[in-house]
Parts: structure tokens; sequence; C-alpha cells
């Protein structure tokens, strides 16, 4: 097979022909392509999801992996996104950015991080104990939402901290907005060190010019890319992506290897190996539709009365955000005088529609390329009755976002350090002034307030518990109510 040869998709055809044979598996799954599994089960899931639900070593490829199956496939997905190395995982980005981050710095050293990290990289640095130099995100104060750091962040940060050995940042942000990651490469490069990109969020990027800078094209050294978020692939289908000599791809294969699964899902693969195929030969008249919808989206949101869709005009700029994906379509309901937790839950309830993202203030409604007029018509038409019933709605519970300035907490040790230390719970009213040993994460996004190791304060506590009683999930947090907090024992 040309190794160029787009038209294939290696695993997908392996499993065709793995489906024809009539040979008998006495390996693991013990469901024996269906045969064993409980009716009812087969009967929701149907028979498809076991006769594809077989091993990778040993089934789908020898037990020497000599058809080469899944090598191929990614060395076809890591041409089709100008990389030089790509790779699979079934674990999710959560595993993949950790991985990268081991590929880059171990124990006892340090690495650059913007704060607006998801959760998944800060339960890399407990697990590791790499520690954290924190760099700011730009504020935008007016819509209390943190927009990527600046190169210049970057280049403060390793002035100050010149034994760094790289450098992370999260590009798109979960509201669509992008770093500079051109700047930010430049920044490492300069120093010979490599940029870890999370762009979980930016697998549709290389397939099309209208949408924000992929960050390979932007210069990154490792990509992580969620296929399952924006893409076609199946939750928890994830690749990470090298280039460049500063990681060579021996070492982040085996921190890969270290963290994965031995029992990676071939269903997973197959989902990763189909969604290259479609991009490359669709990916481009796929997502021009997908941008021509989201503009019209856009529009008739804007005008029903009440609500405001953030556009690139406002927060892209001098101090704000880089450039914006306009597919996820972030909407401020505070002009209906309600809040974002209500608009989603009400969405849910009566229309059934579910949004990505709910804060104190907006709802992220997300579209992709499977989206089309009857979709956006389902939406349009229940944001239209959001805004018409919001008078009835009870008045929100008040969110006390705190300033920028009040969210930025001390790093007083490593994350790791206070994560596996003594701890103890304290009810909430005298948690201000002890360290924190557990993250506190409003989810979604997944963007933790508060972190191990880090001096807690009374306006995030305040911000937290009247977030609680507005409807903010905070899922990884001890007592999810906050009632109380776990910390460093003193």
């Amino acid at each position: 097979m040309n190794p160029r040869d787009h038209s294939h998709a290696p695993i997908l055809e392996a499993l065709a022909r793995h489906r024809k044979s009539d040979g008998a598996s006495f390996t693991p799954p013990g469901h024996k392509q269906a045969r064993g599994a409980d009716p009812r089960v087969r009967e929701a899931l149907g028979d498809a999801v076991f006769h594809n639900d077989v091993l990778l070593v040993g089934g789908l490829d020898d037990r020497r992996m000599r058809g080469r199956v899944l090598e191929r496939a990614e060395e076809l997905m890591a041409d089709a996104v100008h990389a030089e190395y790509t790779f699979f995982s079934t674990c999710g980005s959560s595993l993949s950015v950790k991985a990268a981050m081991l590929s880059v710095a171990s124990s006892g050293q340090e690495l650059l991080i913007g704060r607006d990290v998801h959760k998944s990289v800060v339960a890399g640095l407990i697990l590791s104990g790499i520690r954290p130099v924190w760099v700011d995100p730009q504020w935008d104060t007016g819509r209390r939402l943190a927009h990527p750091p600046s190169p210049a962040a970057f280049e403060d940060a390793f002035t100050r901290h010149p034994d760094a050995l790289g450098a992370l940042v999260t590009s798109p942000t979960p509201y669509g907005t992008c770093a500079d990651v051109a700047g930010i490469a430049e920044v490492c490069h300069r120093r010979a060190r490599p940029l870890i990109v999370d762009e979980a969020w930016g697998a549709h990027l290389p397939f099309h010019p209208d949408l924000p800078a992929w960050a390979m094209d932007a210069g990154a050294d490792v990509c992580v890319t969620s296929i399952h978020k924006m893409g076609s692939g199946l939750e928890q289908g994830s690749v990470f992506h090298l280039q460049g000599d500063l990681i060579s791809p021996g070492t982040l294969k085996s921190r890969a290897d270290l963290l994965g699964t031995t029992s990676p899902s071939v269903l997973l693969y197959a989902g990763l190996d189909g969604w290259r195929r479609q991009m490359v030969e669709q990916g481009h008249a796929l997502l021009g539709r997908a941008l021509d919808l989201a503009g019209t989206v856009r529009a008739a949101i804007e005008e029903i009365e009440g609500l405001h869709v953030m556009d690139r005009a406002e927060v892209c700029g001098p101090g704000l955000a880089h450039d914006l994906d306009p597919l996820p379509v972030v909407i401020d309901v505070g002009g209906l005088g309600v809040s974002g937790y209500q608009a989603a839950d009400w969405l849910r309830e009566r229309h059934r529609v579910d949004v990505h993202i709910s804060d104190h203030r907006r709802i992220n409604t997300q579209l992709t390329h499977a989206d089309d007029e009857q979709t956006a018509g389902v939406l349009l038409a229940a944001l239209k009755d959001l805004a018409h019933s919001a008078d009835g709605f009870d008045a929100p519970v008040r969110v006390v976002v705190p300033e920028p300035h009040e969210l930025r907490l001390e790093q007083c040790c490593p994350p790791r350090e206070a994560y596996f230390g003594r701890t103890e719970d304290v009810p909430v009213a005298e948690a201000a002034g002890r360290v924190a040993a557990e993250m506190i994460t409003p989810y979604p996004p997944g963007i933790p307030v508060a972190m191990p190791g880090e001096r807690l304060n009374e306006p995030v506590l305040r911000y937290l518990r009247s977030g609680v009683q507005a409807g903010m999930h905070l899922p990884d947090a001890h007592d999810p109510e906050l009632y109380t907090v776990r910390v460093r024992a003193e």
C-alpha cells in the first residue's frame, strides 16, 4: 500500500477481513464475537459492536504485528496533518497529555504551563512530580473569561525560570479562543526547548484554511488531539503528533506505553482511522459547510432578544485571544436574567437539547461537520423558546466571580507533595489561608479553580460555594457540595 494513499483505512480494512474469516478465536474478548454476550445487551448495543471488538495483537494483526496494521494507520494520520509521527491512544487526551509531559520533564524538574489547563494536566503533575511554573492566562475582565497566555508571558516565565525544560499551552480553549502558538513556539525554540500544545478541541483545524492555525503547522513539537470532541471518532479516541528533534519518537512512545492500556480497543482505533480518511477526502467541503452554518446560526441567535454570541471581534486583540474557532457557539444568556446553569437545565428538560458548557452567564452550543439545517433549526427553536420563557424562571443565585488577581492562588508546594501528604477536611469557612490538597474543578470545562499545593483565599472559596448553590458541578472535590475542603494538614 502506498503510504500516502488516503483512500485506504488499514484498521477498518483489517476488520473487514477479520469478519470474513472462518477462524475460531481462543483469546479475549470472552464474548467471542457476541456469542457469549447477554441477549439484552446485544439488543441494546447491536452485534456490530461485539463483532468489531477484537484483539489488535494476535487478532486483527498477528502476534508480532507483522502486518503493521496500526503502524500504517498512524503513518497515514501523520501525513494527513503534516506531522512526522502520530500515535493513537484509546485512553483519551487525558492520557496523551501526560505522556507528552513525561517526555519533556520528570520529577523535580520545571515545566512552564498555562494556568488555564485541563485537570488532566494537573493529574500529570501529581503523578509525575514535575514542578509547574504557572504562566497566567490573558484575563478578559469584562466577560470574566480566561484566554490563552501570550508569547510575552512565556518569555517572561523562561527569563525567571531558565532551567525550565519546555512549555505547555492549551489551544483552543473549551470556549474556542486560541493562543499564538507560532509565537510561543518561537520563544521555546530560541532556547532549544519543546512546546506541547493541548489541542484536544482542535481535531478539525488542519482540514480547512478558514479555521485557526493547526499546532503542527504553527511549529509545536507535540500536539495532543481528541478526535471524539470535534471529529468523528468514538469517545476516548485520541492522537498525539510529533515533529522536530527536541523530543525523540522513541521517548514519547515509551512514555505512552508506560501509562496506556495493554488492551486497546480496536473500535476506537477504527474510529480514528476512518476519521482521517473522511477528512482527507471530504474535510474541506464538510468543514466549509459547517463554517457557513455556524455563521448563519450565530447571526440568527444574535437576533434573539436577550442572547449574545461571543465573536472574534470582541475576544481577539491585544491582551485578549489570538484567534477564535467559530464552531463553538458561545452564547451569553445574561440578558435574559438567567444563569447558564439554568438555561442548560431548561433546554435539556424542555427540548432535549444538550449544551456543552454552562457557567454563571454562558452556554456553549458546539457545532461540528455533523450538523445541518435540521439540527440548527432544533437549536434555534429551543433558544427562541428559552428567551420567551425566561421571565418565568426563578431569580438566579448570584455567583460571586473574583477579580483576576484574586483567582490567581499562590503555589506553596508542588501538587504531588500536597496531594499525597497528610491531609484533613475542614469546614469551608475555615479553609481560607490553608493549602489545598485536592483539585476543585467546575466541570465542564474541567479547568481547576484550585489545585493541590495552592493557598486558598476567601474570594475563591466564596466563588465556588456560590457557584455550587447556583448549579456549578464540582465532581472531583472530596465534598462536591463544598461544605468542607480537603487541605494539607498543619
